[in-house]
C-alpha cells in the first residue's frame, strides 16, 4: 500500500504530519512529494524534508492520494495540473482520494466531489459550487474529506479504517489513545 501526500508551501502542519505519521504507523508506504523544493515551508514555519518532486510521481505507483490543507498550500496544490491529474486517475481507478481542510479544492479541480457528500473549512465553502456537509470527517464511497486541523486525527484515522478495517484503527489506538 503506497500513499501520494504532496505538500506545497503554506500547508497546514498539523494535518500533513497527522496524516503521515498515523499511515506510517498503520503500514502504508508514504511518499512526501514536493512541487518545487525538498524543503517544503509550513503555513507555520515548520520545514517538512520531501522524499520526491512531483516531477518524478508516476500515478500508477500509488494506491491513494491525500491532500493536507493550508493556506496558500490548499491553492497551490489546486492549481497544480500534476496534483489534480494524479487524483482524477486514482478516483478513476477507484482507488482512495482524501483531502483536508481547504484542500478539497483540489478535488473539485479534479471533479471527484459529489454534492452533500464532502465536508471542508467553513472559510472556502463559498468557492466550492457544490452544497457540503458540517461533519469534521466524510466518507462517500472512495473520496474521504475532513473539515480542519482539529479533525487530522480522525481524518487519517478514517482513511486507515477505510484501507484496512476496524480492527486496524483499534490496533492503532492501543498506543495513540485517539478518543474514537
Amino acid at each position: 500500500m503506497k500513499a501520494f501526500v504532496p505538500l506545497a508551501d503554506g500547508f497546514e502542519e498539523i494535518e500533513a504530519i497527522t496524516i503521515i505519521d498515523v499511515l506510517r504507523r498503520a503500514g502504508v508506504e508514504v511518499d512526501i512529494v514536493t512541487l518545487a523544493s525538498m524543503h517544503v515551508k509550513g503555513s507555520h514555519g515548520v520545514i517538512v524534508h520531501a522524499d520526491l518532486f512531483i516531477s518524478n510521481v508516476n500515478a500508477g505507483d500509488y494506491d491513494l492520494a491525500v491532500l493536507p490543507g493550508g493556506m496558500p498550500g490548499s491553492r497551490n496544490l489546486q492549481k497544480n495540473p500534476t496534483v489534480i491529474e494524479i487524483v482524477r486517475h486514482l478516483h478513476e481507478e477507484d482507488k482512495i482520494v482524501a483531502a483536508i481542510c481547504a484542500a478539497p479544492l483540489a478535488l473539485q479541480e479534479a471533479g471527484v466531489l459529489t454534492e452533500d457528500q464532502f465536508t471542508m473549512h467553513p472559510n472556502v465553502m463559498n468557492e466550492v459550487p457544490l452544497a457540503c456537509t458540517n461533519d469534521r470527517v466524510k466518507v462517500f464511497g472512495n473520496v474521504i474529506t475532513g473539515q480542519a486541523s482539529g479533525a487530522a486525527l480522525t481524518f487519517a484515522l478514517a482513511i486507515v479504517e477505510r484501507l484496512f478495517g476496524a480492527e486496524k484503527v483499534a490496533e492503532l489506538n492501543e498506543s495513540i489513545l485517539a478518543a474514537l
